[in-house]
């Protein structure tokens, strides 16, 4: 899947996947990690997602990587912040009241830009990518992410066939087969979700999961 997909989509105000209100899983999970207040979160893929308020206002730093400049002007006019704008080589970078974003491709984060982070909520960025790119994306939030860190990671699972992604399927076993040689596994929630999300089941799609991980890296 190419930059220019997401850009696209943002352009033209496709943005099914952008959530109205802060994610349920979120606010019922965050407190399975060991994320200390004022402790910096990483959000990959973060949109313009109000979670990235909601952490926030918990007491947390939050630093978000977005490739869309549109979605990343939204977020902060939306929430009526006026941030401070800095280029850098690889991204442009805005910040206001401890939330940073990142603007650019998540492929060229480094450990530098990873130091202080602890934590990760991935509600929308593993389940954006096609089966090709997923082992690339895993092995390398792993790569420049802490020892220790944890993942809040949020997936759905259906049957691939029934409906083209985004948002891809992403099965529990592929959890799994991703993140066993770098992290312990916990599932947190399953949760069958097609009766309330009318618009998965006017395409086609038979059965909907969500899974809820927690991810500690080693």
């Amino acid at each position: 899947m190419k930059k220019e997909f997401w850009l696209e989509r943002w352009e033209r105000s496709e943005i099914g996947f952008h959530q109205g209100e802060v994610n349920p899983y979120l606010q019922k999970h965050w407190h399975a990690l060991h994320a200390a207040q004022g402790g910096e979160v990483f959000v990959p893929l973060c949109g313009k997602s109000l979670d990235m308020v909601w952490l926030r206002e918990r007491g947390h730093i939050v630093l978000g990587v977005e490739l869309s400049a549109i979605a990343v002007r939204d977020f902060f006019k939306e929430n009526s912040l006026t941030p401070a704008h800095s280029n850098g080589a690889k991204f442009e970078r805005c910040e206001a009241e401890g939330i940073r974003i990142l603007c650019g491709d998540f492929f060229d984060l480094s450990k530098e830009d990873m130091a202080q982070v602890r934590a990760v909520y991935d509600r929308a960025s593993l389940v954006a990518l096609p089966p090709e790119m997923r082992d690339r994306y895993a092995r390398h939030l792993v790569d420049i992410l802490p020892a220790g860190s944890q993942v809040l990671l949020v997936t759905f699972d259906y049957p691939q066939e029934e409906m083209p992604g985004p948002p891809f399927a992403v099965s529990e076993a592929e959890v799994r087969a991703l993140y066993a040689q770098y992290a312990e596994i916990r599932l947190l929630e399953q949760a069958d979700i097609l009766e309330r999300e009318p618009r998965f089941k006017a395409r086609g799609v038979t059965r909907m999961q969500e899974n809820i991980f927690l991810l500690t890296l080693k």
